[in-house]
């Protein structure tokens, strides 16, 4: 057996759901892990551990990202830059996120989620095939979402320039939603459009059949 084979059956209790900001992840997975038992495992509560635990070497990206200003992090930048530079699309600190769900039981099932699950980086890791889903939103559904939360502006309205912020910060997340579109399929992983006529029931319905829970 392979040092592949044996992290993939440590992390065969393991259900992802990655997928575009907006999407749901988080309700998704907080809702059937209530529901059905299981662990819960939000990426984003563990960024600022992880960038903490990080260093310029093994997350130049990220070192780089953390010295600049709001203005030239979100305004003066393009949404291609943005999208190419920024650390976690880059996969830095994906290693940490797989050393916390080895660190965990095996009772009960894990459901992690979080946008920084890429696919070509969750792939080697499945145990079981069909226990990875991504959610990727329309721009219409990530808009109406961040509106409902109250924080389309939060970070634009940071910077000298928020109308040009939020809508480079829009067009970043629309273009890395396209990636993880192309590259699941291209992985043969298995992904869910959410568009504004999708209700919660029913998304949160699709993802259990893809888990078979």
């Amino acid at each position: 057996m392979t040092d592949a084979d044996v992290l993939r059956a440590r992390l065969r209790h393991v259900c992802w759901i990655g997928g575009g900001s907006g999407a749901g992840k988080s309700v998704i997975a907080r809702r059937l892990a209530a529901r059905h038992g299981l662990r819960l495992y939000a990426s984003d509560d563990v960024m600022s551990d992880h960038a903490g635990r990080s260093t310029p070497e093994d997350s130049p990206f990220l070192s780089r990202f953390a010295a600049m200003d709001m203005d030239e992090r979100w305004a003066n930048r393009s949404p291609e830059t943005m999208l190419e530079t920024f650390h976690w699309f880059r996969g830095e600190g994906f290693n940490l996120l797989v050393d916390d769900l080895l660190r965990l039981p095996r009772e009960p099932r894990v459901i992690a989620e979080g946008f920084r699950l890429l696919p070509s980086l969750v792939k080697p890791l499945l145990g079981v095939p069909g226990h990875a889903v991504w959610l990727l939103p329309t721009p219409e559904f990530r808009r109406a979402a961040f509106e409902a939360r109250g924080s389309l502006w939060e970070i634009a309205r940071k910077t000298s320039d928020p109308e040009r912020a939020l809508r480079n910060l829009l067009e970043r997340d629309r273009m890395f939603t396209e990636r993880l579109y192309g590259d699941a399929k291209q992985l043969g992983l298995q992904i869910i459009e959410v568009d504004t006529t999708m209700t919660e029931d029913d998304l949160a319905g699709r993802v259990a059949e893809v888990f078979e829970l």
